[in-house]
């Protein structure tokens, strides 16, 4: 008999960025956006900050305009930071000097972080780092509810209208969602206002 593996699903958004000192206000709205949308937004200083040190080790030392992608990831009860660049030159911490040009930022991803490193990929090297997730923030259903919505988007819509903000977007989905589960309770025989009545006592007694 043939076993299936199940993999847990991941929150995981991918910002292609040029390194520049420009683009990194704009990685620290996406990210505390990213994370706001994902239930973390206590997190978002923390992770801009991450997210400035990651992004400034790129045009510091592989080059202002190099091409990189920052990758932002939930894995379990952490939040992982990956920048992704095409040079093969590993950066290094240095114990004994800390100065602008070479050691800030890795000495501030050591302090901050849980884990922290660089590997190897096809294309050039990644620097990775990894936050904890406070407590009762980023539920699992939380979690469940981003997934099914932006799966119900991407088949109703092809994806967020052009302009729309994507918590805006999600938000249209999940009123877009509840009305399709109504009509398919109606269509059982059950009665709507009934099922809305036990969703909200259920939500209530967890929120409690």
């Amino acid at each position: 008999m043939f076993g299936k593996q199940v993999t847990e699903p991941r929150l995981r958004c991918v910002l292609p960025f040029e390194a520049a000192p420009e683009e990194v206000p704009l990685l620290r709205r996406a990210t505390a956006m990213q994370l706001s949308q994902w239930g973390m937004p206590s997190e978002a200083d923390e992770a801009e900050l991450l997210v400035t040190e990651l992004a400034t080790n790129v045009f510091k030392h592989v080059g202002e305009g190099a091409p990189a992608t920052l990758i932002l990831e939930r894995r379990g009860d952490r939040l992982r930071f990956e920048v992704h660049d095409k040079s093969r030159a590993a950066p290094s911490l240095r114990s004994s000097e800390c100065d602008e040009e070479c050691g800030r930022g890795l000495h501030l991803l050591a302090a901050l972080a849980v884990e922290w490193g660089t590997m190897v990929t096809a294309a050039g090297k990644a620097v990775w780092c990894e936050i904890p997730i406070s407590a009762g923030r980023g539920c699992r259903r939380f979690e469940r509810a981003v997934e099914t919505l932006e799966m119900y988007q991407a088949t109703t819509r092809g994806g967020s209208l052009p302009g729309t903000r994507l918590d805006a977007g999600l938000e249209e989905s999940a009123v877009e969602l509840i009305a399709d589960l109504l009509h398919w309770t109606a269509a059982r025989g059950h009665d709507p206002d009934d099922i809305l009545d036990r969703a909200q006592m259920h939500y209530e007694a967890e929120a409690a």
